[in-house]
């Protein structure tokens, strides 16, 4: 029997399954993963910053905003936070000027490119509280391969404690964070580098143009969002720092070498309601931070 062409087909009442669901699927695990590693500990956090809670863990009721009174009645805060601020400025600012002119070295053609694009990767590969552990050791008053250095070259007539005396820890801790920043960073700007086409290079070549010129024309502008990506990533990181730190002075003597992570970590034995509100605060920082370094950059323009 032949069905006339006329004849309306058929369709089913129900759409298929899956396809009512639309993208849920695709991104439902994702959406789940930033509720459980991102938002659940932020509430929790917040949370916690308004609770009495005993140094064993006990939660004694609820303490308002007294923890966040007590935490900016703390003496040493105001210097940690000038100290965070130095160390985020001072830190990002040498990375991505050393890592802009490794990224320039490892775009040429030279001898032996492969093997130190492959050894710049080892502060990457390694841990972060293994290197500054590292740096520890050898910057270490008695026992210090770089005292027993120094001394012998007779640069020094003693042993110095170079992690002991915040004038000489915080330059060491930076040269460490720089250290194990270089490597992403580095990648970054190379990966920007490497997209800039040939053909622009030589059109700028026939019109007469130098190569100064030709750089700031030409290479920064178009690497420019691969340089924001650095500097942002970077601010995060390094404000939020601990293994370096902790690793090599664990923030002391006192908290005369803590940044606003580190000193959140020393407040969480004495009062973790107040560490938590130390928590809070880095937070909102790390927040504003970022918003006002993208609208500075203006990271949504494009380049007139």
């Amino acid at each position: 029997m032949r069905v006339s062409s006329s004849t309306p087909l058929r369709r089913s009442g129900r759409s298929g399954g899956p396809g009512r669901l639309g993208p849920l699927p695709w991104i439902g695990p994702a959406v789940l993963l930033i509720l459980l590693v991102v938002v659940w500990p932020v509430y929790e956090m917040v949370r916690t910053s308004f609770l009495r809670i005993s140094v064993s863990g006990f939660v004694r009721g609820s303490a308002g905003l007294d923890k966040y009174r007590k935490l900016f009645d703390e003496s040493a805060l105001p210097s940690v936070l000038v100290s965070t601020v130095v160390w985020t400025v001072v830190v990002v600012g040498l990375t991505m000027l050393v890592s802009l002119a490794l990224a320039q070295l490892f775009n040429q053609r030279f001898p032996g490119r492969r093997v130190t694009r492959w050894a710049l990767i080892a502060p990457w590969a390694a841990s972060v509280l293994m290197t500054a552990i590292g740096f520890k050791w050898m910057l270490d008053r008695t026992a210090g391969v770089l005292n027993t250095l120094m001394a012998d070259l007779g640069l020094i007539d003693g042993p110095r404690d170079w992690l002991g005396d915040p004038s000489t820890a915080w330059p060491w801790m930076m040269f460490v964070a720089v250290f194990v920043s270089l490597p992403f960073t580095t990648y970054t700007l190379l990966a920007g580098l490497q997209t800039v086409p040939g053909e622009v290079y030589e059109a700028a070549k026939v019109d007469g143009a130098g190569t100064a010129q030709t750089y700031w024309r030409i290479t920064l502008p178009l690497l420019r969002p691969a340089f924001l990506v650095g500097v942002v990533i970077n601010l995060i990181n390094v404000f939020n720092s601990f293994p370096v730190i902790w690793g090599m002075t664990r923030g002391g003597p006192d908290s005369d070498t803590a940044t606003t992570t580190v000193f959140m970590y020393q407040l969480k034995s004495s009062d973790i309601g107040e560490s938590a509100a130390m928590s809070v605060v880095n937070f909102a920082l790390v927040l504003v931070m970022v918003v006002l370094f993208l609208k500075v950059s203006r990271w949504n323009k494009e380049e007139s």
